[in-house]
């Protein structure tokens, strides 16, 4: 089943989120490789694509696992967590219809 995945940053969170990015990418690239992977990427704190210095407001991945749990433990798991980039994650199942 898909597993929506949110985290938000905490405030001033950019430096933290720098140093932890390839350790997060190795994991999102890991469940990519495994055809586990619809989409993921991070929150723009403004209205732009290269957001500079005002860093990022959180992250959305949406991926295949086989319960709730596995999907939080992943979520509980991830470098921005121990970094302390997000201040919370929320984990929730989803339902794709389009595409």
């Amino acid at each position: 089943m898909l597993y929506v995945i949110q985290g938000a940053d905490l405030p001033d969170s950019l430096e933290h989120r720098r140093a932890a990015r390839p350790a997060h990418l190795a994991r999102l690239t890991a469940l990519r490789d495994a055809g586990r992977l619809v989409l993921a990427g991070p929150y723009p704190a403004i209205d732009s694509p290269d957001p500079g210095a005002a860093g990022f407001s959180g992250s959305l991945i949406v991926a295949e696992f086989t319960s709730l749990e596995e999907a939080q433990a992943w979520a509980d798991a991830d470098p921005y967590c121990s970094a302390g980039v997000y201040a919370s994650v929320s984990v929730k199942p989803f339902k794709q219809v389009l595409p």
